[in-house]
């Protein structure tokens, strides 16, 4: 049996959801009920609609996490670049400052290849000292491949508000996963950042 840790990255589960079919290749969603205008708008949600496959033949991945950033009224965004393969691997010696009590935004840059992506999710544990403080999640939705007039999606997170005191302040761990429906994680990885008075 898994421990409780193990399964810490995965999103939080609806008691009694389950998907409402198998998955289905991205062909048989273009070619489902052609006559059915309906579906027609929804597979146009879903980017559906036609331009250029940009999926790479030579990279298996559905998801390509581009970058994470922090957008914060008084400072300029700080950006975790992402999309080199293993650039993720030394953010935790790297932390960032965040002041304490300040408002921020996280927006989340990404690819889309090879297949429809469902239920696409965000989910962030926070520890200092060892002790998990949060585990919070975000809904970033589902998407088709990327194309020529898509090339990129980005998914702008709910505004949060950073602990202030002097006992919220010091150094956090976070580990950070990108999670689907299937409950594939299509990255994962550790960061660190300390909340302090100031930038």
């Amino acid at each position: 049996m898994a421990s409780h840790d193990e399964n810490d990255h995965l999103p939080e589960e609806t008691q009694g959801y389950k998907l409402s079919q198998p998955k289905q290749s991205l062909a048989e969603y273009q070619n489902m009920d052609a006559n059915d205008e309906s579906l027609q708008r929804y597979k146009q949600s879903l980017g559906l609609s036609g331009g250029k496959d940009l999926s790479n033949p030579n990279d298996p991945r559905v998801c390509i996490i581009q970058s994470l950033t922090m957008e914060s009224p008084g400072r300029a965004p700080v950006t975790i670049d992402l999309s080199a393969p293993g650039s993720e691997k030394t953010l935790k010696d790297r932390p960032f400052k965040i002041k304490e009590g300040c408002k921020f935004t996280m927006v989340a840059s990404f690819r889309v290849q090879h297949e429809i992506l469902s239920g696409l999710q965000y989910v962030q544990v926070v520890k200092r000292k060892g002790i998990k403080v949060s585990k919070d999640s975000e809904m970033l939705g589902s998407y088709a491949p990327n194309t020529d007039k898509q090339p990129i999606y980005s998914k702008k997170f709910q505004e949060e508000e950073a602990p202030s005191g002097m006992l919220a302040r010091g150094h956090y761990n976070a580990t950070s996963s990108f999670v689907d429906d299937d409950k594939k994680t299509h990255l994962q990885f550790e960061w660190s950042f300390d909340i302090a008075k100031d930038w």
